[in-house]
């Protein structure tokens, strides 16, 4: 537990205290964590810096990458230690916590006067959860929805149709994903489908299957635990049948990478399109239709400076030019942007040679109209810790679906009344 204490801690201290750092005199550096260590995605972002740095001489831009799982542990046991980054991407998990604290500096006086900005191009639902008291607090640079990735070649091993044909049939839901996968496991030893940064551990990325059910974590305003609601416990009872009975979904423990060729199917967004090679055909198609009918989920990442850097102007001034609309295009390659005019299939492609404009419009533009954002809440990673060890118990063969989903309920419901 003294991990949550030492983020509830630091934002706190970030709150009360304000920038009480003097900033420091000569060449500026600033530090960006991230939490991506993909070589094109770095290599874009030095692009961009170095492209900045041509303007700016004086200021450099440092990408610190941290790894997914530990994010943001990560970055606010820095922040309590007086080390944190002056700018960070943050989760949308998190984003309340970061958001209502008073821990990040406002970013809509400079985003308005930056020269070509267009802050109004931002679409309201994408900044909806990066605002408090109506000032924007971190820019929602990434708003990407989640797809599967399909490895056509072992589909074919396996004798299985293509989920693209499902599509084009209206037969592309939840009950053929798990046949598919199943069938692929069962003839070729290869794993059938796999939930990308799941891995038994970041749960909230199963809203990618669950909500296809209707169900939710909690209730809209927060308050009420909604993971023993008859949605939640239909959900995740196909998801344990898929696991431990079909063997569609490798089980706990054991690695199977899309990208590498070892599963068949894998969910997740478009910034890993550039981990595909050539060494299988694939394909992309958006989730498969639920018992509710369809639908999508979408991640969202924030990009703010943090009130505590003793560069806040000059860390504010970059994330203005990291986002202006030339370098939202770019980033559009990997991450979809919030703006509405480069919100197209057409505009999309032109940065995205390896996505055509269909999956684009089918995945993410059609994705982004129409998608619900992961869970969040104050109190994240308390929240997410109870979560993750309550469901424990669910990921062996024979589990009480039931009783272990009002176990969670048991277990968060005091943090949710906070």
């Amino acid at each position: 537990m003294r991990k949550f204490g030492v983020f509830v801690v630091s934002l706190a201290l970030l709150a009360a205290c304000g920038t009480d750092s003097k900033p420091e005199a000569g060449p500026v550096e600033l530090r960006m964590t991230v939490w991506s260590a993909n070589e094109a995605h770095l290599k874009l972002f030095n692009d961009i810096a170095a492209e900045y740095k041509q303007s700016h001489p004086d200021v450099s831009v440092k990408f610190d990458p941290i790894p997914f799982d530990s994010y943001t542990t990560t970055i606010t046991t820095q922040i309590a230690g007086g080390n944190g980054p002056d700018l960070a991407w943050i989760l949308e998990g998190s984003a309340p916590d970061f958001v209502d604290s008073g821990a990040l500096v406002p970013l809509d006086d400079t985003l308005n006067k930056t020269d070509g900005y267009d802050l109004d191009d931002v679409t309201a639902a994408a900044t909806k959860l990066w605002k408090h008291d109506d000032k924007l607090f971190a820019y929602p640079f990434s708003t990407s929805p989640f797809g599967v990735f399909v490895n056509t070649d072992l589909l074919k091993r396996a004798g299985q149709a293509s989920p693209a044909e499902l599509v084009a049939q209206g037969k592309w839901n939840w009950d053929a994903a798990f046949a598919e996968a199943a069938a692929v496991n069962a003839k070729t030893g290869k794993a059938g489908l796999v939930v990308r940064d799941f891995d038994y551990k970041t749960w909230d990325n199963l809203a990618s299957v669950w909500t296809g059910w209707g169900a939710r974590a909690w209730s809209e305003d927060g308050k009420t635990c909604t993971f023993d609601a008859p949605e939640m416990v239909d959900a995740m009872t196909a998801l344990h049948k898929a696991i431990f009975v079909d063997k569609a979904m490798p089980g706990p423990g054991v690695a199977a990478d899309f990208f590498t060729g070892e599963s068949a199917m894998t969910i997740t967004q478009i910034s890993r399109a550039s981990l595909l090679t050539k060494s299988f055909g694939w394909d992309l198609v958006p989730l498969p239709t639920g018992p509710k009918g369809k639908y999508a989920v979408v991640g969202q990442a924030g990009l703010g400076v943090l009130k505590k850097s003793k560069h806040t102007e000059a860390a504010t001034d970059f994330l203005a030019f990291f986002t202006n609309p030339a370098n939202s295009a770019k980033l559009a390659q990997y991450f979809p942007p919030a703006r509405k005019s480069q919100l197209t299939a057409a505009g999309l492609a032109k940065g995205n040679p390896l996505l055509k404009p269909a999956q684009l419009q089918s995945v993410v533009v059609d994705g982004i109209a129409t998608g619900v954002v992961k869970p969040s809440h104050t109190g994240a990673a308390e929240l997410s810790q109870l979560v993750r060890a309550a469901l424990d118990p669910l990921w062996k063969p024979g589990a009480n679906v039931k009783a272990v989903l009002d176990g969670v309920c048991t277990a968060i419901d005091p943090q949710l009344s906070k």
